[in-house]
């Protein structure tokens, strides 16, 4: 005979979100002073010219030769932008730098989301700087929106990988230790030493 018990929690609220936005702002605001926090660089673009112009500037000030990208909506910006890249997975051992877009922009975290369905993880977690694209419209509250964004886009043809990117890769889950036993923070541990938003300004009212 099984016996169920009843549960101690009777007034858990489940619905409510756990994140709220400071009175006055925006998702965009929110968002922008999360991804700094973690270490994120983040790149304003009024439009999608301004974001091809800043794009061609980091290039040319970074001198990177081997930029990658396997997104077809982003090799045909750079590819009409006049912007050389790479998608040749032998030759990935040369890459200086990856250009992805994403799926969603979390506002309570600072967090991209990424899915397989746009990109391999290896452009995400192979080059030592990763550059994402994406606009203003993306950015959603928290998980709960970012997970309904994906369900209205793909339905039941969700993509086999998600992905949530905090920052540049770190070692803060296992740090290394100094030689006192401190430990030591290590950006770019397992994974990109920089991690470059430019965010294209749709103006999606938040």
């Amino acid at each position: 005979m099984n016996f169920k018990s009843k549960s101690s929690f009777q007034n858990i609220d489940l619905e409510s979100n756990v994140f709220t936005r400071p009175e006055g702002e925006t998702l965009a605001e929110a968002f922008v002073k999360k991804f700094s926090a973690v270490s994120g660089q983040f790149v304003y673009c009024d439009n999608q010219f301004d974001c091809v112009d800043k794009l061609l500037d980091l290039i040319e000030q970074r001198k990177w030769k081997y930029l990658f990208s396997w997104e077809d909506e982003i090799q045909q910006l750079l590819t009409d932008s006049g912007i050389a890249f790479y998608d040749k997975r032998e030759l990935l051992e040369k890459i200086q730098v990856s250009v992805t877009g994403c799926e969603t922009l979390l506002a309570s975290s600072g967090s991209i989301l990424v899915s397989s369905s746009k990109n391999s993880r290896i452009l995400t977690i192979w080059p030592p700087v990763h550059i994402v694209i994406a606009k203003r419209s993306q950015i959603v509250l928290d998980i709960k929106e970012s997970f309904q964004y994906l369900k209205n886009r793909y339905g039941r043809n969700m993509p086999s990988m998600l992905t949530y990117i905090t920052g540049p890769s770190r070692t803060s889950d296992l740090p290394s230790r100094d030689y006192e036993g401190v430990p030591v923070e290590v950006i770019g541990a397992h994974g990109p030493i920089e991690l470059i938003l430019f965010l294209i300004d749709d103006r999606k009212p938040d």
